[in-house]
């Protein structure tokens, strides 16, 4: 479904894929793709979990799409979203040669590619870009088998954004990346806070949950779960938590149509 929010209209579209667009008509995706999200070839693990239905999707209207790491790069996604006239923005470490799956070089893009390391600004068009580091802690429970973190320091950022919104003012917008709740992360101003809660490879939803107490953001819309088993967990019972922790907070699970 879309979501309202400061007058942007939001829309998970399935695992990291986020929707948002401004008043003034400025389209931003961030992590659009995979798993057959957006080519109508997605199903979940397990029956009933809250998730937006696959669909064949191609508006080709972003004017922004911002890619976080190698895990959410999907070349045909960028594809499916962008606009003739996009730009496309690409964390510095993401490497299509080693990414074990079909993926397009990224400067082998029709779009102005525009690359960004973990700290930088940038104005592209009416929107502010802000890459925040995003990665696991090392002494964390977001590792692996051999106790490395799934998400290293330097392999991955998140986004915040800047768009205009209603009345001139801006909103601002989190979207952390595949990442734990970091120092720093709760001293963002931000209007929509949209965390990962699947647990296993980011922050669960406990963690999410108290990151945005601290955060205090206007709403908060969780991304990135259900997608498939390791990423399942109980979206209600997060939506609850938030709640009772005076913040708001919305599900987006279904698909518009």
């Amino acid at each position: 479904m879309t979501v309202r929010h400061d007058g942007l209209l939001v829309e998970w579209l399935g695992y990291a894929g986020l929707r948002l667009e401004s008043p003034d008509g400025t389209v931003v995706y961030v992590d659009p793709g995979r798993y057959g999200t957006l080519t109508g070839e997605w199903r979940p693990d397990s029956p009933s979990v809250g998730h937006p239905e696959a669909r064949d999707y191609r508006p080709e209207d972003g004017d922004l799409v911002l890619v976080t790491h190698d895990h959410h790069y999907d070349s045909e996604g960028i594809r499916r979203v962008a606009g003739d006239d996009a730009a496309v923005v690409v964390y510095e470490a993401v490497y299509p040669p080693k990414i074990d799956r079909d993926v397009e070089d990224v400067d082998d893009l029709p779009y102005e590619v525009v690359r960004v390391g973990d700290a930088d600004d940038r104005l592209l068009g009416d929107v502010i870009v802000r890459s925040i580091p995003g990665y696991n802690d090392p002494d964390g429970p977001h590792t692996d088998s051999s106790g490395e973190p799934f998400h290293p320091e330097g392999f991955g950022v998140g986004y915040h954004l800047t768009l205009p919104g209603e009345g001139g003012d801006d909103v601002t917008v989190f979207w952390p990346g595949d990442s734990d709740a970091l120092p720093g992360h709760a001293e963002l101003d931000v209007s929509l806070f949209c965390p990962p809660i699947g647990g296993s490879f980011t922050m669960d939803r406990r963690e999410a949950a108290e990151l945005a107490e601290e955060m205090d953001p206007d709403l908060v819309l969780p991304i990135h779960y259900n997608t498939f088993e390791a990423l399942e967990t109980d979206s209600g019972a997060f939506a609850a938590d938030v709640a009772g922790r005076g913040v708001p907070v919305v599900l987006d699970e279904r698909s518009d149509g």
